[in-house]
């Protein structure tokens, strides 16, 4: 069940003194399960995060990904592992404003580039399709409303069919029925496909939907409910 684990990470920015990001964090997401990770502002949630979906590296420590240390991947093995088997969605869709919501899922299918242009184009909108956006295809993210907007950004972080979606306060700039739409969305992911989904977030009410949640203080993992058999 275990998809990734996180031993003693620990992230620490070069200064006088230096700062100290997060400390020691230890903390494994298992398949089939949406872990919130929750805590004030400044704690580290979403440097925790990055180190998850190996965008940072730590200073210390390690991430296990389907038991295979990353530590010793470069930075072109990293980026395609992050394409292959990670999705991104944060609270800002930083979808391309030029393409269409179809371009936008295309552009990940792409650059992997395991299918044809034909298959690419009815995956995109398949997955545009199963969120509801059928008849969004052409729209630029201008002519978006909001929840629509993340909603493509759901999709294009499933285009390769992920294992995990790490999402950085995914509702934070939706209002309260599109936010209450996005998490179920996360969540059926988790139920109907399997996936591992891990959401930094500062609303209670997501974190109460949680099958696990992950406390932090001070760059510190301080509490883990319920606790890690």
């Amino acid at each position: 069940m275990t998809l990734l684990e996180a031993r003693s990470l620990t992230r620490t920015l070069p200064g006088d003194p230096p700062v100290t990001l997060v400390s020691d964090a230890n903390l494994t997401i298992e398949r089939g399960r949406f872990t919130a990770i929750i805590g004030p502002s400044g704690c580290g949630k979403s440097s925790l995060l990055y180190m998850l979906g190996l965008i940072d590296r730590p200073s210390s420590g390690t991430v296990l990904f389907e038991g295979n240390d990353t530590g010793a991947l470069d930075r072109d093995a990293r980026a395609r592992l992050r394409l292959e088997r990670f999705g991104f969605v944060f609270q800002f869709h930083f979808l391309l404003p030029e393409f269409s919501a179809l371009e936008n899922v295309m552009l990940p299918i792409r650059r992997l580039g395991r299918l044809s242009p034909e298959a690419t184009r009815q995956r995109a909108g398949d997955l545009l399709a199963s969120l509801g956006l059928s008849g969004k295809f052409d729209k630029t993210p201008d002519r978006l409303s909001g929840g629509e907007r993340q909603r493509v950004a759901i999709a294009r972080a499933l285009a390769n069919d992920c294992a995990l979606i790490l999402g950085d306060e995914p509702t934070g700039n939706l209002d309260s029925q599109n936010s209450a739409n996005v998490i179920e969305i996360l969540r059926s992911l988790v139920r109907d496909a399997g996936k591992a989904v891990v959401c930094v977030t500062h609303d209670p009410t997501i974190a109460s939907q949680a099958d696990v949640r992950v406390s932090m203080l001070d760059g510190r993992v301080v509490a883990i409910d319920p606790p890690s058999s």
